[in-house]
């Protein structure tokens, strides 16, 4: 059944050209290629319609799979490491930052633009990904999904020595240096904003009461992030 279901969405169907431009992004034809075109639609899409179906429950979903499968990963790559390394090592592997590049390098970006209203964020690249994992593990179940994200992704876009050695938690250096030098260090949310239909944050990190720095993203982590990168410029820490 599924093989004509392939076979209907790369010839037939009327989404035929979107089947036929994830077959070498994927590796395959998705048979429930509704599914996979559903995880390119970002809500920002349907500000005027909020009953239009958007990525965001197969996001919720792909995050949770494909946690799941780094952590058993990282589990049987390193059998001596402690919790410790493993969490972090899945944290930089999971991250907002890291999950953007992944979706550009596999060119989900030239698929999303197709699908979306306004100027692309490089958050919306990671949430087509993540939703792109729950598509895949519907149409695949755990298993298959395993080894794919394994095989397609981590060994394919990843390097995983260089994130052994790799610190660009600029938020985690920033509270360290605080902590270290008795500092007292608050990140505070100074405004939420509506910036090509999608909420924005502007962030503001304060040292002992006094303002270092301001940053501004489609998420408050990312924008966390970016004003702790700042502050650690100016403060000469980088």
């Amino acid at each position: 059944m599924d093989i004509l279901r392939k076979f209907y969405n790369s010839y037939l169907s009327r989404d035929k050209d979107l089947a036929q431009r994830l077959r070498p992004i994927l590796g395959f034809t998705p048979a429930r290629l509704h599914l996979f075109k559903t995880a390119f639609y970002h809500k920002s899409m349907h500000s005027e319609s909020p009953n239009s179906p958007t990525n965001e429950r197969l996001e919720y979903l792909g995050d949770a799979i494909l946690s799941t499968i780094v952590a058993e990963y990282l589990f049987k790559k390193y059998p001596h490491k402690d919790e410790g390394f493993l969490t972090k090592m899945r944290s930089k592997i999971v991250k907002r930052s890291t999950l953007n590049e992944i979706a550009f390098d596999m060119g989900l970006d030239v698929i999303l633009a197709d699908y979306s209203m306004g100027k692309l964020s490089s958050s919306m690249l990671g949430n087509a990904f993540e939703a792109l994992i729950g598509a895949i593990y519907i149409e695949f179940g755990y298993e298959k999904t395993r080894k794919y994200v394994i095989r397609h992704i981590l060994m394919k876009y990843l390097d995983m020595h260089e994130l052994e050695t790799k610190d660009d938690n600029h938020k985690s250096q920033l509270l360290e240096w605080c902590q270290k030098n008795g500092k007292e260090i608050n990140f505070i949310t100074l405004a939420k904003f509506k910036l090509d239909k999608r909420d924005c944050f502007k962030v503001a990190v304060e040292i002992d009461g006094r303002e270092i720095s301001t940053a501004e993203d489609f998420n408050k982590k990312s924008a966390e992030q970016n004003a702790a990168s700042k502050a650690l410029r100016y403060l000469q820490i980088l």
